[in-house]
């Protein structure tokens, strides 16, 4: 070969991977910025349907790392080691709720599941908004909601092999969540 046609050969590789590279499309990480923050300042808990007053209207806010893998699975992690499986098992319901279903008590929305872990619920949930940071507990969060089909199918984890009980989050169809009539223990 000649050397014009080594450097046209050259250039053309260079295009191709070039051409390459950006068809590919990566999810966008955001591992710098900080989660916006449910606190009880603008998020109500409401332990039971009555209450003083007009009723609450809560502000929606998205759930920052809903379209995330890499937060999902970081959630997964995080429910294992703080031993939410221990009382959700695994997401099926045990002594804490089920949180694989369509019946949510205390509601399906991202500010709502944040409340709940951050500031813990009656009857026997822990608050853990001081030992967990605001970025773990939306990590939590997205797993939490991926267990029932809240986020985009792309972001759910995959089942860990030892693990028969449930399908894989991935697996599980988007759901259309309601609230439940009672909290436990009015009954």
């Amino acid at each position: 070969m000649t050397t014009p046609t080594i450097s046209m050969t050259r250039a053309a590789l260079a295009l191709a991977v070039l051409v390459a590279a950006s068809a590919c499309e990566r999810e966008n990480r955001q591992f710098s910025a900080n989660p916006p923050t449910a606190t009880p300042t603008n998020t109500a808990i409401l332990v039971s349907e009555l209450q003083p007053g007009p009723g609450i209207i809560e502000p929606r806010i998205e759930a920052p790392y809903d379209d995330n893998a890499w937060a999902v699975s970081e959630g997964k992690n995080l429910f294992n080691s703080m031993n939410c499986s221990g009382c959700h098992f695994q997401g099926g319901g045990g002594i804490g709720p089920a949180l694989m279903d369509e019946e949510w008590i205390y509601g399906s929305e991202p500010q709502q599941i944040f409340a709940s872990i951050a500031n813990g619920r009656p009857n026997g949930m822990p608050a853990w908004k001081y030992t967990l940071s605001t970025q773990q507990i939306w990590e939590l969060v997205s797993y939490v909601r991926s267990l029932s089909g809240l986020n985009p199918k792309g972001a759910r984890s995959g089942r860990d092999d030892h693990m028969m009980r449930k399908p894989a989050e991935s697996s599980t169809p988007n759901a259309k969540p309601k609230m439940a009539s009672t909290p436990p223990g009015d009954e």
